[in-house]
Formats: structure tokens, sequence, C-alpha cells
């Protein structure tokens, strides 16, 4: 990753901010999008003594006009996009009775009509660079759950878009996957409406519902995008891999 660039959503927490990390580490330009600037910065300090570099750059991905500025920053400011990672995202509860209107729109702008956005105004710079993209997508996206519907929809769509797009863009050279993480350690739930002490339940019972016995950390998500992103992994694409200690594996619980 040695002086290429790479966009990254939701870097201001939990796995956005995990991946503009090992990009970071790994000698990448990174551009790190999100809607909280003392944390955005904070993480470019945490990298002042890294190998690559850290641009936060604040936007709120439900806004099309902040997008274009961050793709016109970027290739502005580095000459170039070789990577695209989707991390930004949102969640919350409902059923199909319960769920408002208000809710699914809100989760639909965020968790799919941002990427797809963002996707199709990267393409042709990847096609350029022959980079790639990779989406944070969710067990969820491969199994059903009671009381997410909307998240559980949104997160389906994103396989299929990765999909899609990466037959799409193959005989441009530009490869497209998507990782679909399990429970993992970040304020996601807590910012979606879920109480400190629902929360540490859920965290509790999600060491039963992984057969590897606990969730998982951000940084191993983040590896996995890492790698997708990687020189190493040039002949995938089109694929949603599972990072989720075995929970799509298991029976409904």
């Amino acid at each position: 990753m040695e002086g290429k660039t790479v966009i990254v959503t939701g870097a201001s927490s939990g796995i956005g901010r995990a991946c503009a990390r090992v990009f970071a580490d790994n000698g990448a330009n990174v551009v790190a999008v999100g809607r909280n600037d003392k944390e955005l910065n904070a993480l470019r300090e945490a990298q002042r003594n890294g190998s690559g570099t850290i641009r936060p750059h604040l936007a709120d991905v439900q806004e099309f006009s902040q997008l274009d500025r961050v793709v016109t920053d970027t290739v502005d400011g580095f000459g170039g996009i070789d990577v695209l990672v989707n991390a930004a995202g949102i969640i919350r509860s409902g059923s199909i009775e319960t769920t408002s209107l208000e809710d699914w729109d809100k989760l639909m702008n965020v968790n799919l009509r941002s990427v797809f956005y963002l996707m199709q105004r990267v393409a042709p710079h990847l096609e350029e660079t022959k980079g790639n993209i990779v989406n944070v997508s969710s067990v969820a996206g491969t199994r059903a759950f009671p009381n997410v519907l909307a998240y559980c929809v949104s997160k389906a769509a994103i396989d299929q878009l990765t999909r899609c797009a990466a037959l799409e863009l193959a005989p441009k050279g530009v490869r497209v996957n998507a990782v679909n993480p399990g429970v993992v350690i970040t304020s996601l739930h807590t910012r979606g409406g879920m109480d400190e002490e629902s929360y540490a339940a859920f965290v509790e019972r999600s060491k039963e519902t992984h057969p590897i016995g606990r969730p998982g950390q951000p940084e191993e998500v983040a590896d996995l995008v890492y790698y997708l992103a990687s020189d190493k992994a040039s002949w995938i694409t089109g694929v949603t891999y599972a990072v989720d200690g075995g929970r799509a594996e298991t029976c409904a619980r």
C-alpha cells in the first residue's frame, strides 16, 4: 500500500477507524471520512509517526454534494484513488410492523444509497489505477434476524450491489468485494438506540451465538479488508467474506 490513496468512510469510529489505521500503518495516504471532527483529528494525531498519512475529511454520507467534494479533494490532493472502503453504517431496531418510514429511509440512505453513489463516482478513477472497492456489509446481509428488518435488508442489498458491480467492473480491471462481520465491539448499537445495560447483555449473549465463543474486534475485520484491497488478493472479486466467528453457520438463536 506504500504511496497508494485510500478513501475510508465511517472513519470516526469502529471498523472504519480500524481500516483507516491499518492502511496508513502500511504506507497509504488515507482520506478518513466521518462526521465527528474531534475523533477524526484524534485519528490523524495518533498516526503522525506512522509510515502513511491520514487526512480527515468531515462529511455526511447522506449528502451527495459532500461525497462529490470527498472525491474531488482526494484526486486533487493525491492525484488519483486506488482503494475505496465503504464502512459507514447505522442500525435501528424495528420489525416489519414497527419500522417507521423515516427509519427505513435513513438506513437505506446511509447504508446503501451513499455506497452506491460513492462507488459510481469513484469507479472511473479506479479504472485508471486498476484499483478496487471493499464494502463493509454484515452477517445480517446473509442471515435474517428479528427486529432489525431495515438493517438486514440494507446489508443484503450491499452484498448484491457488490456482486453486480464486480461483474460489471472486472473487464476494466477494478475488483469489488465485501466483508460480512458478526457482532463486533463498536459503538454501532449504542448509537442506534441500545442502552448500556442492554448492550452489555447483548455482548455477553454473543459469546453463545458465535461458535468461536466471543464477539470480534474492529481490527480483525480491518485486517481482512486490507488483505482484499491488497495485491495479494488480485484474483478475488465479487465475493462476500464472512468474518464472524462462525455466526453465519448457526441456526437463528
